[in-house]
Parts: C-alpha cells; structure tokens; sequence
C-alpha cells in the first residue's frame, strides 16, 4: 500500500461510493476507495459498482430486456405483419449477455479511478480511532489515514427468520439474478420493485408465477390510480397471481421442490414451487464498520444519523446512500456522493429529496417523482390533478402500446407542480422531463 495519508477516503465503491471518490478527486483532494466485494468476478477481483451493479439495477435491467424481446416476438410481432414462429430463449446466452454488461460496467469505473487517480483500496475498511485530527482506517490489517471518511457500505438483502436463503432454490436478488434455466413454478415473497420486476422477466419466459405480499395494499408508495391500473394489468393482462395480506408461516424444501405455506385471511394454504425468491426490502450495512470504536451514531433501524447534508455526528465523517435514512435507490446515492465531495471542499453542494424519481421497470414501467394524491389529502394540501391516457397519444398508438396514462398534481393556488405519476411504455424516460420541471419549480 504505497500512500497511507489520503485527504478522503471512502468505505464502499457503490454508486454513492464511488461517485463520491471521483468527484473528491476531481476537486483536486487526494482520495481513496474501499472496496472488498468480488461478487461474481472471474478472477477474483474486487468489483466496484456496488449491488447496483453487480447484482441489482443493471443485471436485471439486461434481464428485463431479454425477456420483454422474446415476449414481443412471442405475441406482439403479429400486430406489425412479422411472422417469428418457434422463437426460443437460451438462457444461458441470456445470463451471459447479463453478466458481459456487468464487467463492462464494472471495467469502465476502474478506469474511471485510474483516469482520475483514485486510490483503489482491495480490502475491508474498519474505524479504529481518530489521531491528531486524522481518521485512522484499518484495510485488511493495513493502516490507512483521512483527513475525511465517507461512509458508504450499502445495504444488504432483508432474510426472514425460518426461510433458509442458499440462492439456489431459495434466492435472494443475487440468486434470482442467476436461474440457469426457467422454473416451471416460481413463487416471490414480496411484492415491491424486485419482486415485481424479476417476477416478469420469469413470467414472460413461461414461469407460472405467484406473489406473496404480507401488506393488504398493492404498491401502497404509488399513486392510488397507478396502483389500481398496475394491478388490472399484472394480475388481469399478464396472468401474475399476486396474494396480498399474507402472512407466511413455513417454508420448507423438499424432492417435489418448495412448500410455502400461509395464512390468508382465516385460511391455511400452500404454494408449491421449484424456485422461490425472498424480495422484502433491505436493510443497511454497518456490521463490521467499527462504528463502535469511534461513537458514530447509528439509529435503532440500523441506519447512520446524518444531517441535511449527510454529515454524521463525527468530525469530518460523512454517509451517503442507503446506509442513511431516505429511499434505496442509485441515482439518490449517487447525488449524494456528489454532495458530499463538494461540501469537503468547500463548496455548496445540496440533494432536493423531493425531486428524486422511482421508477419500476416492468411492462409496463412505472414511474413518479414528488406528492401522490393520497399524501396530500393528508396533508390538507388543496390540489388539482389531470391525467390523459396514452390511448390518446399518437406515438402510443404507433408503437402498438396504449397500457396506461400520465397524471398530474398542482397546487390549486399557485399551479406549481407537486407530482407525477406515470404508467406506461417509457415511463422511466418520461419522468424525467417531470423532475425538470419540479427542480425549477414550474
């Protein structure tokens, strides 16, 4: 380990990691990543990238591609004159596309690093004590020290008790990212963005596929009308079976595959499946920081306290991403990253939380940025909503996809803009000319 005196340096090269890295170094500071998750390299190698990456946003977007492809070749060339009998999926080539992105990508960020001399540090990082006004950082037995510490270690899967997770029959999002042929019979615990998402790409493939959520409402974070519209399409259009209100009781393995059994209402039943994914959210990673040694407070749901600014209780250290309070989401790490480097140096930097987009990418995608109608009756908010069908949008009907519309909120006083929501093809594209809006309050 050639330099251990570093201006920053940052636990975790995930997005809000890595970004925060290279931003830091850009501003002229001499920096430093930790990183000690290989995941699925080849050679063993530590991957940046996070589970965004590796095993997250973009696998199953290359997944969710693939299998939208051969759905539309399935059953949607007919409409445009194309004749594609006997289509096949090899799911093989499928996974390996997936995971020749993931490298790519992975790739690209070390060169990234090295372009903007970013110190790649394999190992794991640990707090051990704060000396003459520098953090002291144990990598792998090795010494490093920082004016400032980013923390910024992520968030690992959320495993139920009883539910055994060897993400080969029972998986997680890294095992459900892996199938190496289609499940005749998929079951999904959770009914969230994983779920839903990694639901499709098997049911498009000929999975037969149930969803089993534990709350009574679908999609309770999204508007009441996308939600009402998701559910008509998913379970109606698409045939998923999705339970809700279910509470699981056993989950047991077996020869004839998976045995879940659950209450629903004042019933006892049972799915039968050959492969079950656990998708119930995910919870910060601090195990193992060594918080303890150094009082860095840490809230009761596991998260970092920090400011507005993603300052934490201790001088100079800092956390971003989803090991802080706020949604889980990349592009939300990534800002905060940005943050971060600029306020060490000395700048301004901010992150307007209210503007910060989600987006689900089944089919079709949904997506919304600020207020839904149900938060601001609540809120006592006196609102205006419109909303137009994409039945009525010429490029809907040219592409032959007319699922869904596009609903908006103002303010009945001021005509700002307090919300968006949409469903439909594009929707992770079109929200973004909302969140414009939004940021420059129209």
């Amino acid at each position: 380990m050639p330099n251990k005196k570093f201006d920053v340096v940052v636990i975790g090269g995930g997005p809000g990691g890595y970004v925060a890295a290279i931003r830091a170094a850009q501003l002229g500071l001499s920096t430093a990543c930790i990183e000690s998750e290989a995941y699925a390299d080849p050679k063993g190698e530590v991957r940046l990238g996070g589970t965004c990456l590796n095993v997250g946003c973009i696998p199953s977007k290359a997944l969710l591609q693939s299998s939208e492809l051969y759905e539309q070749a399935s059953h949607s060339f007919v409409m445009h004159g194309i004749s594609a009998s006997g289509v096949k999926m090899d799911v093989a080539t499928m996974m390996k596309r997936k995971d020749n992105i993931v490298g790519q990508l992975t790739g690209g960020i070390k060169g990234l690093f090295k372009k903007n001399k970013v110190t790649l540090l394999p190992g794991h990082g640990k707090f051990v004590n704060r000396e003459e006004e520098r953090w002291r950082i144990d990598v792998n037995g090795e010494i490093v020290e920082a004016t400032h510490v980013v923390v910024a270690t992520g968030s690992k899967a959320r495993h139920l008790p009883g539910i055994p997770v060897d993400n080969k029959l029972i998986c997680d999002n890294v095992g459900a990212l892996a199938f190496d042929s289609t499940p005749k019979r998929l079951g999904v615990i959770g009914a969230g963005v994983i779920g839903l998402e990694l639901g499709s790409v098997w049911k498009r493939l000929g999975s037969e596929v149930t969803i089993l959520e534990a709350l009574p409402d679908f999609l309770g974070s999204a508007d009441q009308a996308v939600a009402k519209e998701a559910w008509k399409v998913f379970t109606q259009k698409q045939g998923l079976s999705i339970q809700l209100g279910v509470k699981i009781t056993k989950v047991e393995t077996g020869k004839k595959g998976i045995s879940v059994e659950y209450e629903l209402g004042d019933e006892t039943r049972t799915l039968q499946c050959d492969r079950l994914i656990v998708s119930v959210g995910r919870v910060p990673h601090t195990e193992g920081l060594g918080g303890e040694n150094v009082g860095l407070a840490i809230n009761p749901r596991g998260y970092i306290t920090v400011d507005k600014n993603c300052r934490t209780n201790l001088p100079n250290v800092w956390a971003v991403g989803d090991v802080v309070p706020g949604p889980m989401l990349a592009h939300k790490s990534m800002e905060e990253g940005v943050m971060v480097a600029e306020c060490i140096a000395g700048q301004k930097g901010h992150v307007n939380l209210d503007t910060v987009p989600w987006v689900i990418y089944t089919h079709p995608e949904i997506a919304w940025v600020g207020k839904t109608e149900q938060q601001l009756k609540n809120e006592g908010v006196e609102y205006r909503t419109g909303q137009i069908p994409f039945a009525a949008n010429g490029r809907a009907l040219g592409q032959g996809d007319t699922t869904g519309f596009v609903k908006m909120i103002a303010c009945a006083k001021t005509d700002r803009i307090l919300g968006v929501h949409v469903i439909g093809n594009n929707a992770s594209e079109l929200i973004a000319e909302a969140v414009v809006a939004m940021e420059f309050n129209a």
